[in-house]
């Protein structure tokens, strides 16, 4: 990032985190209004009700008013815990079990008394009872002492990548789109990364263990903060098939892929499509009311308007980007029509019987569901429409056609002046009208007959929070069954004022600064004047809004994410081999002196594929600390990436496999590169050399102490293996018994083992301090009596040849 944008950066940080703090914890007393005569503090600035949002939603019958009472007594009630297991983790059974036979005992005594409730179940909906709802909330669960083994235990487990915390609805949309393993996948608006990491998941499930998926993700965000999230919530599941982007979506990169059909020439080029899209939009976020009350007071219908023609152009863009026979999920963590229906309805206009609204209604049948809406109307500053004819000319730059059931345009210039009685009201009807506030109803309108959409809405799902006790959501399945028209396809190419400025500072401005498409019939600028105009100038930035969890003290730490930007005034290192600036080079690592080093030493087998699948972010190859290893999918989409001028913005690609051992001892082993923690399962069954087993006694001191002598580890035929290791890094696997195990090693996708560096009198774990207790944990939990009792007896001598030692008279290792 260029110093100029720091400032920038900076604010969008703190807007960021104002807008997704879990305001129901908040106890601040807001100041007064300084307009008023007689300033009268409110205590409690977060109310939940809002009567424009309640006139809005009953005039468009999101629910029955039978109803609505249930409806909005829901909204105003935090919202519960919920988390998905991983299912591709070595622990999943284990913490299956352990949440099945343990915390639902434990966590029940907490339940109110008299409440016909559970602590914790197993969503029914969610396969292999992998998803878990709690009854309790995430501020019951961080302030309640005796839910705080359930709270350590959910914190630990998210942090390895073990459960991933989610809200429950945003749990839905992956599994309706139906992923394969060999499938190319493109999550368009991806971050925080919950569903990305979902995508991954089922990739990784569907192949075959100690294989590679044949298909890959490509996630997408436009905010590069929001990008470092996603990274450091995918870096958990430790994937080759990953590619993370930072990209406007209505302007992803439209890529040409070399792939050999069988109907094709050798050289023929084809366009990187994907099998499934995923459009989870930035939309106005009134179905995370629940998480984030402070929406509340900010709603209004313009902030829905506002971002309805920007969702229109990243739907757009997914089909276009769709295989025909793919799929595309549209959904929105949005109740309103005019960000759902509507743009669905779009969609399907455009693209002229290409796109199908797929029937989804058989799948997870225990998920209840609405159907979606066949006719709305369109509320601009209080007033209502029912078709476009009816919109006043000044107000056609904000209310577009596309919003109403049966689209339409604005082709007839003359004024579309409304009678009320006797009275005109003409183009400037809105000149002194009231706010969203007030939520006017236009008499007028009762003369008018609803409009009804052509097009099988219907098919369309919205959850609403009252019918199993979570946020709401809203989800479309669209499938491309030909070829878009030829004017669908045409998007006028971006101009770029300099291709070597910084865009990932960007933030959220597209949601107001909208590119035009020649395509549209209408006018693509979202004017301020759409939203609320008597909203504070602070407010007028349209955020967008995910129903993820999302920590953003983890984004903004450097620590924990890989690929952070460095923006140290003065000391910013410009990567001018790369064509974005302030984003890392991608280059492939093709150093044999230093591969045939790696391959050598920990004698890695020819069937595990090295040329090509390795890269690195320094473009000065001499100097690599890291090396990745990508995936054959990954590997196609970046050579086909280098063919086209680097048009994919990539600030992550790949796992980590290999990082250079920079202290002084590593510097003098025979091979300098030690194989990484997320690296070791992937590389595990190809190695033959610098690979022991060791007893389950041993294996526990090693996580306890982090630093054991060879003399006195339990095992000593173990102890003498390991100092007959070459010195470096070398890998211990946890045998069975008190004793290692003997004769060739045999590993599969359940075995564990953890990186070390062997030292000149003692091995040293590298790996870090919350996989370290994770493991400790699982394996206390296996260990029989009888192996404990002998644990036992030479605990104590390991105790205190450890206090002895000191400091380790090697030269200390950083875990991974």
């Amino acid at each position: 990032m260029g110093r100029g944008k720091r400032g920038k950066s900076r604010t969008q940080r703190k807007h960021f985190q104002q807008n997704r703090e879990n305001v129901w914890t908040s106890s601040k007393r807001s100041k007064s209004d300084p307009s008023s005569e007689n300033p009268i503090p409110i205590c409690n600035p977060y109310a939940t009700q809002n009567l424009a949002f309640d006139h809005y939603y009953k005039e468009q019958g999101i629910v029955s008013s039978e109803e609505w009472d249930a409806f909005v007594q829901v909204l105003r009630t935090p919202l519960p815990a919920a988390f998905r297991i991983n299912s591709t983790s070595r622990f999943s059974a284990d913490i299956r079990s352990q949440l099945e036979n343990d915390f639902v005992h434990s966590l029940q005594a907490e339940v109110a008394e008299g409440e016909d409730t559970e602590a914790i179940i197993p969503l029914p909906w969610y396969p292999e009872n992998l998803a878990w709802h709690s009854n309790f909330s995430r501020k019951q669960l961080r302030k309640n002492q005796t839910l705080g083994r359930f709270h350590e235990f959910l914190k630990l487990e998210n942090e390895i990548g073990n459960i991933t915390r989610q809200e429950v609805v945003s749990m839905a949309p992956p599994l309706f789109l139906d992923v394969h393993s060999n499938h190319f996948v493109l999550d368009m608006c991806a971050a925080p990364g919950s569903k990305t990491f979902q995508l991954l998941e089922i990739l990784h499930k569907l192949t075959k263990a100690g294989s590679l998926p044949d298909g890959m993700v490509i996630a997408n965000d436009l905010d590069i903060q929001r990008c470092n999230l996603l990274i450091h919530q995918t870096k958990r599941m430790c994937t080759a098939n990953l590619i993370v982007t930072n990209h406007e979506a209505q302007h992803f990169p439209g890529c040409l892929l070399n792939r050999n059909y069988d109907k094709m020439e050798p050289d023929q080029q084809d366009q990187l499509l994907f099998d499934r899209v995923l459009c989870d939009v930035p939309c106005s976020g009134d179905g995370t009311l629940r998480k984030a009350p402070d929406l509340w007071r900010k709603w209004n219908t313009g902030t829905g308007n506002g971002l309805h023609n920007l969702q229109v152009l990243i739907a757009m863009r997914g089909v276009s980007l769709l295989k025909v026979g793919g799929k595309m999920i549209y959904s929105t963590c949005s109740m309103n029509p005019i960000e759902n229906e509507a743009v669905v309805a779009e969609v399907l206009r455009r693209g002229g019987g290409s796109i199908e609204l797929v029937d989804v209604s058989s799948e997870l049948p225990q998920l209840i569901r609405r159907p979606g809406l066949k006719r709305w109307k369109v509320c601009d500053k209080g007033k209502w429409f029912f078709c476009c004819k009816d919109v006043p000319k000044l107000r056609r730059n904000v209310v577009f056609p596309s919003m109403f059931p049966n689209g339409g345009n604005y082709k007839d210039d003359s004024d579309c002046n409304i009678s009320i009685g006797d009275d005109i009201i003409i183009d400037d009807v809105y000149g002194n009208s009231e706010d969203d506030v007030q939520a006017v109803e236009n008499p007028v309108m009762h003369e008018f007959t609803e409009e009804v959409s052509d097009f099988p809405l219907e098919r369309c799902m919205r959850l609403v929070p009252h019918d199993q006790n979570t946020g709401a959501f809203f989800i479309a399945v669209l499938q491309k069954v030909s070829p878009l028209p030829v004017a669908a396809t045409q998007v006028k190419p971006r101009k770029e004022v300099d291709k070597h400025d910084d865009t990932a500072n960007q933030g959220n401005e597209d949601a107001q600064e909208l590119q035009v498409n020649p395509l549209e019939s209408t006018p693509e600028e979202i004017s301020e004047a759409n939203i609320n105009d008597n909203r504070p100038k602070t407010d007028l930035k349209v955020s967008s809004v995910t129903c993820e969890e999302v920590n953003l003290k983890e984004a903004q730490d450097p620590c924990n994410v890989e690929n952070m930007t460095k923006n140290t005034p003065g000391k910013r290192k410009l990567q001018i081999q790369g064509k974005w600036r302030g984003i890392d080079p991608v280059v492939f690592f093709k150093d044999e002196v230093v591969i045939n080093s790696i391959k050598v030493f920990y004698g890695i087998d020819e069937q595990f594929p090295f040329n090509g699948h390795l890269v690195t972010r320094n473009s000065d190859t001499s100097h690599v600390k890291r090396i990745y290893y990508i995936s054959k999918s990954v590997k196609d989409a970046l050579e086909l990436n280098f063919s086209v001028g680097q048009q994919l913005k990539i600030t992550s690609v790949g796992l980590k496999i290999f990082e250079r051992q920079t202290s002084c001892e590593g510097r003098s082993a025979p091979c300098a590169f030690r194989i990484t923690s997320e690296g070791l399962p992937l590389i595990l069954p190809h190695i033959s050399k610098q690979i022991l087993s060791a007893s389950a006694i041993d294996f526990k001191h090693l996580l306890q102490y982090r630093t054991v002598k060879f003399a006195d580890f339990v095992d000593a035929e173990f102890g003498e293996k390991a100092a007959n290791l070459m010195p470096g890094c070398c890998v211990v696997v946890l045998g069975e018994g008190s004793r290692a195990a003997t004769g060739p090693l045999q590993v599969d996708d359940s075995t564990i083992a953890i990186g070390c560096w062997k030292g000149r009198a003692s091995l040293t774990i590298m790996v870090g301090a919350l996989e370290c207790q994770e493991l400790l944990e699982r394996l206390l939990m296996c260990l029989d009596t009888v192996t404990e009792k002998d644990s036992s007896m030479h605990d104590n001598k390991v105790d205190e040849a450890h206090e002895s030692n000191g400091k380790n008279e090697d030269v200390e290792i950083t875990g991974c």
